[in-house]
């Protein structure tokens, strides 16, 4: 069951993450954000997430602010194997959530810290995650 924190901070989202989804894709968004590419546990199509920009080498890093309750963490367990949008760049990795990180300290390691702090302050049961990039 999905807290009640997390039912409002997803709907004020709503707006905003469709805009945001919209210029990743177009490849004009801010360098602060990248799009998640997971396929649905249920449906196996592409789903899109915009996500905040934790690309350090050939790692990408990233805080689930909601948890196991974010569907796109619930896609990636299921199928591990992702594709990260950073810029115009498409990179291919494999997921992996890391339950024994700490996800406060690991978000002040982000390079955007203005995101990671808002994040901070949306979280419900945050979640650190590592996606290992090929290649």
């Amino acid at each position: 069951m999905r807290s009640r924190k997390y039912r409002i901070v997803t709907t004020l989202e709503r707006g905003s993450n469709r805009l945001t989804r919209f210029a990743l894709r177009a490849g004009f968004a801010p360098r602060a954000f990248a799009l998640l590419e997971t396929t649905g546990r249920r449906t196996g199509q592409l789903r899109h997430t915009p996500v905040g920009n934790g690309l350090a080498d050939d790692t990408f890093w990233l805080v689930a602010v909601h948890g196991n309750q974010a569907d796109y963490v619930r896609n990636l367990q299921e199928n591990p194997r992702v594709r990260i949008k950073v810029g115009r760049i498409w990179r291919s990795g494999t997921a992996a959530v890391v339950p024994d990180d700490d996800p406060g300290l690991r978000s002040r390691t982000l390079p955007y810290q203005w995101d990671a702090a808002i994040g901070r302050m949306m979280a419900s049961a945050p979640l650190s995650i590592r996606i290992d990039l090929d290649s």
